[in-house]
């Protein structure tokens, strides 16, 4: 049960007035689960009432892919991101592999670190994406074989991702994936899941194939966790079809993820859901005072969905 404290006499009528609106609303009850951490619930609530207002027209989402629209783990083991999915002996050497583990291994912690501040890790983190794409590019991986190292990967979607994928489709509303991960592994991941639909729009790390289809570079500005600010307005003025489109949902597991709305131009209102998947305890005070929604160890897209459904939905837009 639910206790609203409600100040009548200090508080000004217009506040009274939205208060008791907010009231009389139907609650999403997806946001009462356990997993579910909120530092303030009343203007979450707000801020979707006021997208839901708005409209399906009005809104755009943003999303990372890695360890966001894919699960985390799965049976007790992790499903691999989209670098890791090229981790197959199709693609690489066993040599590879075990650089690549050991690049992982000293870097992700530093990732993760909140003790450490952004500043801290940009560096480290260029310098671990850097050595990653030199590693892949020395194997020229080819381009004919991705379909089949994605098949055999054991990558999963999370939990709700066709609602999720399908919603947006249906009602029109774009779909930014925004990844430091392989823009060519990600597309076959949701083509794969068949839902790649028209309104995708996805910036990545996209991979620069020669004439016989080997890997020899990586195209244009490298995206990594905590760089994601430059690449949202470098490709802002491209992305036509989200202007207008002042209210956004962000998606993401990583504080670095926050900066992906900068291109946005005009916003009106930003949800920001975070899947916290590892470290919970470190990680938990950070997050809930950077993300609105917190989402703990959640392997579904339960939330999001709920959300969607709600902000699309056709009650009373009063």
């Amino acid at each position: 049960m639910q206790i609203y404290h409600i100040p009548w006499i200090h508080t000004p009528v217009r506040t009274v007035l939205a208060i008791w609106n907010q009231l009389t609303k139907t609650e999403i009850p997806e946001l009462a689960k356990c997993s579910v951490l909120m530092r303030e619930r009343g203007r979450v609530e707000e801020t979707i009432h006021s997208m839901q207002r708005a409209g399906a027209g009005s809104l755009q989402v943003i999303s990372d892919f890695d360890m966001t629209l894919t699960r985390f783990a799965h049976n007790g083991r992790r499903v691999p991101t989209t670098h890791n999915i090229l981790i197959n002996r199709l693609l690489i050497s066993e040599d590879c592999t075990q650089k690549l583990k050991v690049l992982l291994n000293t870097y992700y912690p530093i990732e993760i670190d909140p003790s450490r501040s952004v500043e801290e890790k940009l560096p480290l983190m260029v310098e671990w994406w850097t050595k990653v794409h030199e590693l892949l590019i020395q194997q020229r991986i080819r381009k004919d074989l991705l379909a089949q190292a994605v098949n055999e990967s054991g990558t999963m979607l999370r939990d709700g991702y066709k609602s999720f994928f399908d919603c947006l489709a249906e009602r029109q509303i774009p779909l930014l994936i925004f990844s430091a991960g392989v823009g060519d592994v990600l597309e076959e991941v949701i083509r794969q899941n068949q839902v790649f639909h028209p309104n995708v729009n996805i910036i990545s790390n996209y991979m620069d194939f020669d004439p016989t289809g080997a890997l020899q570079a990586f195209k244009g500005l490298l995206i990594h966790t905590f760089n994601k600010r430059e690449g949202a307005l470098s490709h802002a003025a491209g992305l036509k079809n989200l202007q207008g489109r002042p209210n956004v949902l962000l998606l993401g597991d990583s504080l670095g993820d926050l900066t992906m709305a900068d291109g946005v131009s005009e916003h009106q209102n930003i949800l920001t859901i975070g899947f916290l998947n590892d470290q919970v305890e470190e990680r938990k005070e950070s997050y809930i005072n950077s993300f609105d929604i917190v989402l703990v160890k959640d392997e579904t897209l339960d939330v999001p969905n709920a959300v969607l459904s709600y902000i699309t939905s056709s009650r009373d837009k009063k």
